[in-house]
């Protein structure tokens, strides 16, 4: 098991969703799924996109709030960077952000790289379980923070911890329900401690 192909979120309106993301612009690392499966408050993930200066945050922060999404975090300059974070109309939660503090060049909306954050109740746990399911640990910081070394994946794998996570993209902790996200990559069916769901990548369908 080395990769994510892609990220599955199941939304009530696949209409409104497929609208939303068309305008965003995370491209074909997003799948949509109709879901019924009820779900409240925090989901336990996070999504980040990381992009080359302030001015490329900007254009898709604006472009997500445009096309119906919520500020959780304003654009903003930080000791790491430049970010901000949006909530999603299907209840996604994106965090867009830089390493560089000012603009070098003319803002685009190129996404350099997309990490899926799961919020893990056990942080070191979940660390087991996935390297028992073939993954590389290519950064870990105690119990607190895992990233996992995926080359090859259009969407990196990191570990953090529910409550640090839910106060990282400015959430209340609490959340009931499905994750309405399934991973897809050459490792599944299987779920994790969390009830993450993973399945076999399944080939994209003929228009």
């Amino acid at each position: 098991m080395a990769t994510i192909e892609f990220l599955t979120i199941e939304v009530a309106d696949t209409t409104a969703a497929e609208s939303f993301y068309t305008a965003f612009g995370p491209g074909d690392r997003v799948r949509l799924r109709a879901s019924a499966e009820p779900t409240t408050g925090f989901r336990g993930f996070s999504l980040s996109l990381t992009v080359s200066q302030p001015g490329t945050v900007d254009n898709l922060v604006g472009a997500a709030l445009d096309a119906g999404a919520t500020a959780l975090k304003p654009a903003a300059k930080s000791f790491w960077g430049y970010g901000g974070v949006v909530q999603a109309p299907d209840g996604t939660i994106w965090k867009i952000a830089t390493s560089a503090k000012k603009n070098t060049g003319p803002a685009t909306r190129e996404i350099d790289e997309m990490v899926l954050l799961l919020g893990a109740s056990d942080v070191a746990a979940s660390r087991k379980f996935y390297v028992g399911r073939g993954l590389a640990v290519a950064k870990s910081f105690g119990r607190k923070y895992v990233e996992f070394a995926t080359p090859s994946s259009a969407v990196k794998l990191a570990l953090y911890g529910r409550r640090a996570l839910a106060k990282d993209v400015g959430v209340p902790v609490d959340g009931t329900g499905s994750h309405r996200l399934v991973l897809s990559g050459d490792g599944g069916p299987f779920s994790d401690p969390d009830g993450f769901a993973w399945e076999a990548a399944a080939p994209v369908p003929a228009a």
